[in-house]
């Protein structure tokens, strides 16, 4: 099918920043506005996910040790599986720790991961990252007038000359650089964006070096409603970028932020609309809110494509534990997949589902597929099922299954009740729950 594509966009190298007020007003919640175009979806044939722990990661909190990042590194590769959908892993290269873990996580010879580099925008740092034997580097290139004109005082036209000539560098040394589109969902998208795209696309067509672009959504301002106007609008980036600026799937990635809770769909929609990648780090640990979590996207990976193509995800709950036990991270409990109480009820009704058969009430075989069994905690509206369900999976007998109305479980739930007709409040604990087993002769 043939697409309209003559018009070529130019640089509007205006003398004032359009920091679109209707919009961002900064005294009002942002407003999303519409102006019902309908972008066309057009999945790649290929997508995958690429890693930003240890970059973006630890942006929001103390940094990992190197016996950390080797481990976590393995576990991502683990978790990839054979085919490698876990693409790329993006480190620091500056610090001494950062460089040891480097050359660590590379020793291993791991094909998946491949380990890339972020850098700042300067001959001297490209050089570094090519005598660590790195051949891809992140390079910041700010694209919104928010940043152009009030950060880096600038015009336009100065930020772009600027850009071109660091990454023109980075083609010196042979480095592939991926370029990440600064605050994109607050960018001028015809005026900056798509002409900026297509000088990187000239550059790649005389260095015959690809050229990535990450569209970052620093803010989390992406929108991935249908009609929305740009410059929130995920389906109209992603479109515009393959269409306007000629960039194929394979060389757009897509970096969420979670400020309005959206990292997750607007990342699946991202791929839906024509990215490859998507950005992740693990439990979405990154700046302020956090970046996309990469156990999500393993999760939407797997009902968009109706296959894991080899991801291993009993790794996911290998990862909680190690951040929880090892780095002494918490994870909410509530979290979804890696949360202890995840797939944890307390309702009695849901429990006497689960008793009956566990795919009434729990999202699917996440014993099998996430090492986490659903289980139950006991309050005041647990009733005799939610006990009975608690007993057998303490006990783990099977062949054994205590029905809710034994005469054990009955006594059980007497206790219980007279704990909340006293004016308990908190849940019955597991320690409680074994002292009155014992006391009534329910032994493990």
């Amino acid at each position: 099918m043939l697409t309209e594509c003559e018009y070529k966009y130019r640089l509007q190298d205006v003398a004032e920043p359009n920091l679109y007020r209707d919009f961002f007003s900064y005294s009002e919640i942002p407003k999303c506005a519409f102006n019902h175009r309908l972008t066309p979806t057009d999945p790649p044939k290929e997508i995958w996910i690429t890693d930003t722990t240890f970059r973006d990661g630890q942006q929001s909190r103390a940094p990992y040790t190197v016996d950390q990042i080797v481990t976590l590194y393995k576990m991502l590769h683990k978790l990839g599986g054979k085919k490698g959908k876990i693409r790329q892993c993006e480190f620091f290269l500056y610090s001494d720790r950062d460089k040891e873990a480097l050359a660590r996580c590379q020793d291993l010879g791991y094909y998946y991961p491949e380990i890339t580099g972020w850098i700042r925008a300067s001959k001297k740092d490209f050089q570094l990252a090519k005598s660590m034997g790195l051949k891809e580097c992140g390079i910041l290139v700010s694209c919104s007038d928010y940043h152009i004109f009030k950060k880096l005082k600038k015009t336009r036209k100065q930020a772009m000359e600027a850009y071109l000539a660091v990454i023109s560098d980075a083609l010196e040394v042979g480095i592939i650089p991926r370029c990440h589109f600064e605050d994109i969902t607050r960018a001028d998208f015809y005026g900056f964006v798509i002409p900026f795209a297509l000088e990187l696309s000239y550059l790649m067509k005389e260095s015959s070096i690809p050229i990535k672009i990450r569209a970052c959504d620093t803010m989390g301002y992406g929108i991935c409603y249908p009609g929305a106007s740009l410059p929130r609008s995920v389906p109209g980036i992603i479109y515009g970028l393959r269409n306007y600026a000629g960039f194929p799937a394979h060389l757009i990635e897509w970096h969420g932020h979670n400020d309005f809770y959206k990292a997750v769909v607007n990342s699946a929609t991202a791929w839906l609309y024509g990215a490859s990648s998507v950005n992740c780090s693990l439990l979405g640990i990154g700046e302020r809110t956090g970046n996309t979590p990469l156990e999500a996207m393993i999760i939407e990976y797997a009902q968009l494509r109706g296959t894991l193509d080899g991801m291993d995800t009993t790794v996911i709950r290998d990862i909680a534990d190690f951040f929880e036990n090892d780095i002494g991270y918490r994870i909410p409990e509530h979290t979804p997949f890696v949360g202890s109480n995840f797939n944890m009820t307390q309702a009695g009704i849901h429990a006497d589902g689960l008793l009956k058969d566990e795919e009434i009430y729990n999202i699917f075989d996440t014993a099998a597929l996430l090492k986490s069994p659903p289980s139950v905690s006991i309050t005041q509206t647990s009733g005799q099922a939610g006990i009975a369900m608690w007993l057998n999976t303490y006990l783990q007998t099977p062949s054994q299954t205590i029905d809710k109305n034994d005469p054990r479980v009955l006594q059980i739930k007497e206790w219980v009740d007279a704990q909340y007709t006293a004016g308990r409040i908190t849940t019955i604990s597991s320690e409680e729950l074994v002292e009155v087993c014992n006391g009534i002769g329910i032994c493990k």
